[in-house]
């Protein structure tokens, strides 16, 4: 109980900020409970001046602090849970902070690299970039007489506990919320959360940053298009990560892009394949490409920067993704839904054909228009809307995927705004399908198929000792009955002394609080 006022008393101060910056002034009072639309009464009538205007949402979560600019960024990937609109409202949230002193900057990375910085590094400036989570230093490292720069992420001090307790926070409304609504459940909150907390969690260590760096060289290394900065190890602690420095064009300077006569229809064919490519061919893909992430270096190839957000995609996801694709293509409806029962993303209760009738749905007005008007990350927008009235639940890496893609053909077109999007992706689609789909990636399937059954085979005589001493317990259990001790037994009687206590307090200060809110009524 005092776990819950605390949360309680935090989560208050949350509304104040909201209430404050207009937040709840976009809320339709219809859509609300008699008691939600006197809240929301009260909640205007402490709007400060002016938070009409701009993004208020955006404001709200800025002034709030890192764990809620980062749920804030991270809703924006879950039009599914927001809405479309907020979600749209989201992605312009700039994970900008002030950065935080030199001293302090210093202080972590001597303590990080148990070395004094003036040994550590050749020059070490002050921050160019301050996010939510760390900061970016450029400097500079001495070998052999030749200085080369490198960029130096720096972790915000005391940053964990900060999150830590904002999370718990959230994983508290979550509870709250998918024990009493099923929508919430469907939306299934409490793993959102998680899934939120376990990327926060990564992206607190940098060590994890830059062995996602260190995977995708080891993906990319034959890529013609694309690479990504190399890490320097002896430079790089949990929180500490040192790289190469990208003296490329920022792919948001359009006037240096053009400066440099840069062919801009095959810029926007490299961002749409090398996407793909990492999505369908490796599983592991960069969620977070907006312009300000990618530089285009000079051998013209793409540099992605800031491994933070990560996405990953089994064989399975990546087979649903290929097949859906190519049955939109053929209007093969019928075969769109069949894959989504055969990967159990629909619950069996519901019919095939009706699912395939939703899918022609969104399928037939693709075959109206011209091919660069239509948007793969749309056609999935619309899926994933279409699916929540199957009962299907919620596939956050499905999502991450989605909202990527999004990201990714805006910076295509933005370069190219007619470019054809599905003559783009062929190649590398039908290479995967080729590879993964056909005669070959059958017979891989199937010899992936007898390594896990002689797994299985290999583990049956553990299991079945295992099964054999739990039926000997259950049978004693059944002869002798449950035994508890005496110190089981009183222990049982205190936590039940203090769950009353605490429950007659919790009345009162509800109590209490009714009295209070009638009397300022």
């Amino acid at each position: 109980m005092i776990s819950a006022l605390t949360h309680i008393t935090r989560l208050t101060r949350a509304a104040f900020v909201f209430a404050r910056e207009g937040v709840f002034g976009v809320v339709d009072p219809s859509l609300v409970p008699p008691p939600g639309q006197l809240a929301l009464r009260l909640a205007r009538l402490i709007e400060r001046p002016g938070a009409k205007s701009g993004p208020r949402l955006s404001r709200a979560l800025t002034r709030l602090g890192p764990a809620y600019l980062k749920l804030g960024q991270f809703l924006a990937t879950r039009p599914d849970v927001v809405g479309v609109g907020m979600a749209r409202d989201l992605e312009s949230l700039q994970d900008r902070l002030p950065p935080f002193s030199q001293s302090e900057a210093e202080a972590v990375v001597a303590a990080s690299l148990e070395r004094p910085v003036a040994q550590a590094f050749a020059s070490f400036g002050p921050s160019v970039a301050a996010a939510s989570i760390a900061q970016v230093h450029r400097g500079e490292v001495e070998k052999d007489g030749v200085r080369k720069a490198v960029a130096v992420k720096v972790l915000r001090p005391n940053v964990a506990s900060r999150f830590r307790r904002d999370l718990a926070d959230f994983f508290f409304v979550a509870n709250k919320a998918e024990a009493h609504s099923a929508e919430a459940r469907r939306l299934r909150l409490i793993e959102i959360i998680n899934t939120m907390s376990r990327s926060v969690a990564m992206e607190m260590d940098l060590r994890l940053e830059a062995a996602a760096l260190s995977e995708m060289a080891e993906n990319t290394r034959d890529d013609p298009d694309f690479r990504v900065p190399i890490v320097d190890w002896d430079r790089t602690t949990h929180n500490v990560l040192t790289m190469e420095w990208i003296d490329g064009i920022a792919l948001n300077d359009h006037a240096r892009l053009a400066q440099a006569h840069v062919d801009l229809p095959d810029l926007g064919r490299k961002v749409i394949q090398s996407f793909l490519r990492h999505a369908l061919r490796d599983g592991f893909f960069h969620a977070d490409m907006h312009p300000g992430n990618l530089f285009l270096d000079d051998t013209g190839r793409l540099v992605a920067v800031d491994f933070g957000i990560m996405g990953r995609l089994g064989m399975k996801e990546r087979r649903f993704l290929a097949e859906i694709l190519l049955g939109f293509i053929t209007r093969d409806y019928r075969r769109v839904a069949e894959v989504h029962f055969e990967a159990g993303y629909v619950p069996r209760h519901h019919s095939v054909e009706n699912f395939a009738q939703a899918i022609r749905a969104i399928g037939e007005p693709i075959h109206n228009r011209t091919a660069e008007e239509i948007s793969m990350a749309k056609l999935l927008t619309l899926l994933l809307e279409v699916t929540g009235l199957f009962d299907m639940q919620t596939r956050p890496e499905l999502i991450l995927l989605q909202k990527t893609m999004v990201v990714v053909e805006g910076v295509a077109r933005s370069f190219d705004p007619k470019l054809d999007i599905w003559t783009v992706a062929d190649p590398v689609v039908r290479e995967w399908i080729t590879q993964n789909l056909g005669p070959l990636g059958r017979m891989q399937g199937a010899m992936a198929g007898a390594g896990e059954l002689g797994r299985v085979l290999s583990g049956l005589p553990a299991l079945a000792s295992r099964t054999v001493a739990l039926i000997e317990q259950l049978e004693t259990m059944a002869r002798e009955g449950l035994t508890l001790g005496p110190d089981t037994i009183a222990e049982i009687k205190r936590a039940e002394a203090r769950s009353q206590r605490w429950s007659i307090l919790a009345l009162w200060v509800i109590a209490l609080s009714l009295v209070a809110l009638l009397w300022a009524h």
